[in-house]
């Protein structure tokens, strides 16, 4: 027999439990590091309204800069204990790899490819998204149908030409890319009318109109041409580092299915239910399998709130982008934001 199933029979012989079997995590090397350095190094985008963006006095803000400010607040108890380091979309994958940073939260595609051949790992998905047109409203255009030998500004090192490539040659129409380095020199081509269409993830086009003189000249297409799965990216190899990551974006998801609030979540842990209890700390050691401390879901939703309300203040109806939930609804309720049970 492996020493692993000779270890379970032992246990189980002896009327152990899986629980009792159960230990905390050690700490990882990223874990460790970042404890010693007393801050985490996140990786964004170079200025994406509700997503990440900073205001004139370097304060960052948006959707995947809660993501940060939650994996801080669930290792310090301090949402501020984050570097912000504003990456190109070519440039996002070395700093990763190279450790420049210890997490990306930058608007990024889950993909098969990027999965298996960047040594990285996607650690869940912030944001459901498609690719989308924008054009500008004097066209008349309705449909991305109509854009036959339609000139296209495209971002390059993004999953947005081969998705053009897929949608103009499945649809029988002649059309021309022009790329650029950064979303914003795409834009301003866009704006000068260096091209017809401007493409991208539909929330990128709605965060980037904004951007234009008059974003009311302005008209997002209705098609969406692909799926979009935004998420947060590790390293491979600490396991320990992915587990954190991956389970703050989940206690997020898993608070607001629960009503956990940030005005009301210590009053929840107050609370004799005893899913409440396990998931807020107050009963379990949940945490601590982890490496945290068993409050670490109440020190996530007093920093960030829940996912609802993250992502109403900084893409939703409470922000300037106005965006529907949409897929992004949790589960049970016409959505397919969904989260692994904490227990």
């Amino acid at each position: 027999m492996k020493p692993a199933i000779v270890a379970f029979t032992f246990a189980v012989a002896a009327g152990l439990s899986h629980a009792a079997m159960a230990q905390p995590t050690k700490p990882g090397v990223t874990l460790e590091r970042v404890q010693k350095e007393g801050v985490i190094s996140c990786g964004v985008s170079q200025g994406l309204p509700g997503f990440s963006t900073p205001d004139d006095k370097g304060n960052w803000t948006g959707l995947d800069v809660d993501v940060c400010r939650a994996v801080a607040a669930a290792i310090f108890n301090d949402p501020t204990k984050v570097k912000f380091v504003p990456l190109s979309a070519k440039d996002r994958f070395t700093a990763l790899q190279s450790g420049e940073i210890d997490l990306l939260s930058r608007n990024t595609t889950w993909t098969l490819s990027r999965d298996t051949s960047l040594g990285v790992n996607f650690t869940g998905v912030t944001y459901y998204d498609g690719q989308g047109f924008m054009v500008k409203k004097s066209l008349k255009v309705n449909s991305a149908l109509e854009l036959n030998s339609a000139s296209i500004c495209v971002q390059t090192g993004t999953t947005n030409e081969q998705n053009v490539a897929d949608y103009f040659k499945g649809n029988n129409m002649k059309y021309e890319v022009i790329a650029f380095g950064t979303a914003d020199e795409s834009l301003k081509a866009y704006e000068s009318g260096r091209c017809d269409v401007f493409t991208s993830d539909v929330s990128q086009l709605y965060a980037l109109r904004l951007k234009l003189a008059t974003p009311a000249d302005h008209v997002v297409l209705p098609e969406v041409v692909s799926k979009e799965p935004l998420g947060p990216l590790v390293r491979h190899g600490d396991d320990q580092w992915f587990d954190i990551v991956k389970w703050t974006l989940f206690a997020t998801i898993n608070a607001e299915e629960l009503g956990i609030t940030q005005k009301n979540v210590e009053d929840q842990a107050k609370l004799d239910k005893p899913e409440l209890k396990r998931v807020l700390g107050t009963d379990g050691n949940l945490g601590e399998q982890l490496g945290l401390s068993n409050d670490w879901v109440v020190r996530i939703v007093k920093a960030v709130g829940n996912y609802g309300e993250m992502f109403d203040r900084n893409v939703g109806a409470g922000s300037k982008l106005g965006i529907a939930r949409g897929l992004n609804q949790p589960w049970n309720k016409g959505g397919i934001q969904f989260a692994p049970p904490i227990r």
